[in-house]
């Protein structure tokens, strides 16, 4: 072995056959090795503690424990292994600080967007801006959060009803229901655009459902059969727990109002506006508000109430003459 790769000293170049190998001593060259099977061992380590972190939790069945168990043995095997990396390498301070400004220097310029994801990431964790499973908007994409890491957030989009169109993140799907698409969006956006929780701090949104009705309808009625809707399929006062709303009005100083259904009334040219402002949960609103159409549909049969739209009433025609001239 000697003759095949002659080493006569730690910082001359080491010889393999004849060819001396430019910038490899013996002392890197045992660095080199050395870091190999360290990084080969904490890699192990790793999937060994994710796999047994998936057995441990199994019975649980809990899934955001799940991913954060598995992002913290990640983050930890990163940490081990960039401390022990460095340990290896650089065993003067004069060289480690020297050779951490110029790597610094060349990654904040090469890899800003990455940077910014990166800082994004701890940002999102420690500002408590969202977590998985929460449903958001960020980025122009509206969804539930499936997966977070250090560069990238995944969310399941849905769509979004006509009035909150956008034309940067077209969909075809008109509610707020998946769409089926997975996608990925950048962690440095909480830097540059707003990211909307719906779900993390006070899961119920308020909800509206408007009514159009001619001014000559019974609109005391007409206003009974939307609360009487309401009640039946919303979420009741009763249900939204005391605790989250003053969890919510301490944290944010806000005052969230009276949480009951509530019709307001909007004049227009053509009709009265009958509007019902209710509160509901942050998932399957679509399936709440059919409901409370197919309901409101038949009592305003039963009541003989119609539904007001644009039309024209034709009260006379001018008299109409026709002459015919001769040839």
């Amino acid at each position: 072995m000697a003759g095949i790769i002659p080493i006569t000293d730690a910082n001359q170049a080491v010889d393999i056959l004849g060819v001396k190998l430019l910038g490899v001593t013996a002392e890197n060259g045992k660095k080199l090795l050395f870091t190999l099977v360290f990084v080969l061992l904490l890699l192990l380590l790793g999937r060994l503690l994710s796999a047994l972190a998936v057995w441990r939790l199994r019975a649980h069945r809990n899934t955001r424990l799940e991913f954060w168990t598995h992002q913290s043995i990640r983050l930890a095997v990163t940490l081990v292994l960039l401390l022990g990396v460095v340990s290896i390498w650089f065993d003067d301070p004069g060289r480690l600080a020297t050779g951490v400004g110029l790597v610094t220097a060349g990654l904040a310029f090469a890899l800003q967007k990455v940077i910014s994801a990166v800082a994004g990431y701890f940002v999102i964790l420690q500002g408590k801006t969202f977590n998985v499973g929460d449903r958001i908007s960020m980025g122009g994409v509206r969804g539930d959060v499936i997966a977070l890491d250090l560069i990238k957030t995944t969310i399941m989009e849905m769509g979004q009803p006509d009035t909150y169109a956008d034309a940067s993140s077209p969909t075809w799907v008109r509610s707020r229901q998946y769409t089926g698409r997975v996608v990925t969006v950048s962690n440095d956006k909480v830097f540059s655009e707003p990211v909307y929780n719906y779900s993390r701090d006070f899961p119920y949104i308020w909800e509206e459902m408007s009514l159009p009705i001619t001014y000559t309808a019974d609109r005391q009625r007409a206003e009974q059969i939307l609360l009487e809707a309401a009640g039946r399929h919303t979420v009741r006062v009763s249900e939204v727990s005391d605790e989250a709303r003053q969890e919510m009005e301490r944290r944010y100083v806000v005052a969230l109002g009276d949480l009951q259904p509530k019709v307001y009334y909007r004049l227009t040219d053509n009709w009265l506006e009958l509007t019902l402002r209710f509160i509901a949960e942050e998932r399957g609103v679509r399936d709440v508000k059919d409901a409370m159409s197919r309901d409101v549909l038949g009592a305003l049969d039963t009541a003989g109430i119609g539904i007001a739209s644009a039309t024209f009433e034709i009260v006379g025609l001018p008299p109409v003459r026709l002459q015919r001239h001769a040839q």
